[in-house]
């Protein structure tokens, strides 16, 4: 069974997203790293923000990808490989349009739900076999209306609840970086 040595939080570059829905990965890597009393750094070669941390579980890094969203197996892939990562010790944490916003889903593999961040890690790995913490954000409840919905600001209590969502996950990731899986999705699962 193998461990997470990598956990990836998505979203997209730049001060105008830094508040949008799309960005709820990159909002759990900032307060993770703050938790773990990490300092990210811009590395060029991993093209994106990037820290080691020292855990009782082992090494483990974060990374938040500096390519825009659709790009961001280019960051994650080139991390992976020069640290010989393989797909299963990675976590990758990132908004979730089919999960009612403030909920939590935890698993590994499946499809990428339409999510261009999914699609191309699935493409650069060449396998959607990696962990996935989903945080949701819920539908606009039309498809048309999905871009400009994920590249907007949530409202104050859908952010509350994101943060929640976010302190919760952070609370369970003892549990995912021990390899309990089962408690990790019961906790990460509950109300």
């Amino acid at each position: 069974m193998s461990e997470i040595k990598l956990i990836v939080g998505l979203g997209n570059p730049g001060a105008e997203y830094t508040h949008t829905r799309h960005n709820a990965g990159f909002w759990l890597i900032d307060e993770l790293a703050w938790a773990w009393n990490a300092r990210l750094k811009e590395e060029k070669k991993f093209f994106g923000e990037v820290a080691r941390v020292t855990r009782p579980e082992g090494e483990i890094w974060l990374l938040k990808p500096n390519t825009f969203m659709n790009r961001s197996g280019q960051a994650v892939a080139a991390l992976a490989s020069f640290y010989k990562i393989k797909p299963e010790e990675i976590l990758v944490v990132h908004d979730e349009l089919d999960i009612p916003c403030g909920r939590i889903r935890f698993k590994l593999g499946g499809g990428n739900g339409g999510h261009n961040g999914l699609k191309d890690i699935q493409a650069r790995l060449g396998t959607p076999g990696f962990y996935r913490l989903r945080l949701g954000i819920d539908h606009p409840g039309d498809r048309n209306l999905v871009v400009g919905y994920v590249l907007n600001k949530p409202s104050a209590e859908d952010r509350q609840a994101i943060d929640d969502a976010i302190a919760k996950s952070i609370q369970g990731l003892p549990l995912v970086l021990s390899g309990q899986w089962e408690e990790a999705t019961r906790f990460l699962h509950s109300k």
